[in-house]
């Protein structure tokens, strides 16, 4: 699937003149590597900021110290200003974002191991949802990787 999606992805990103980036956490740039995996991705894709700790999210791409105090790394908010802070920082159009427990550790209660956030800033929008995979650490990253890309190829059709 992955390899029809980033072609699709590059295309419409070149018909449209936008450029991209991620923000990632626990995927710990999966996306970014698989972006570039294509030839030609350098004509649509920026870069990316592997933000695995709270302070690079904060120095980085912005995100709201009090949204993590709120609401944990792992939340909607934070998610969503990674998105945004990723094309500000980088200067581009569109913007995806990760933040996620892919286990075997750290899970709880309310956040259990497979929660992931992902956020999409795309030309001036910002969106956001909730997932819950199953499986290890790679499953977990494997889904993530796979949903995000599927999500942004849909929203870029819309837009």
């Amino acid at each position: 699937m992955i390899e029809s999606i980033v072609p699709s992805i590059g295309k419409i990103l070149v018909e449209k003149g936008w450029t991209m980036s991620t923000a990632e956490s626990c995927t710990g740039g999966l996306v970014a590597a698989t972006l570039t995996d294509f030839s030609g991705s350098s004509a649509w894709f920026s870069g990316a900021v592997v933000a695995y700790s709270n302070e690079v999210k904060m120095s980085q791409l912005h995100v709201p110290e009090q949204d993590i105090i709120d609401h944990g790394a792992v939340s909607e908010p934070v998610v969503r200003a990674m998105a945004e802070g990723v094309c500000k920082t980088l200067n581009v159009e569109v913007g995806v974002s990760l933040s996620g427990i892919a286990g075997p550790t750290g899970g709880t209660p309310d956040k259990p191991v497979g929660t992931v956030w992902m956020g999409w800033h795309v030309n001036g929008k910002t969106y956001a949802e909730k997932f819950l995979f199953s499986g290890d650490r790679k499953s977990v990253k494997d889904q993530s990787l796979q949903t995000v890309l599927e999500k942004l190829h849909q929203l870029l059709k819309e837009s």
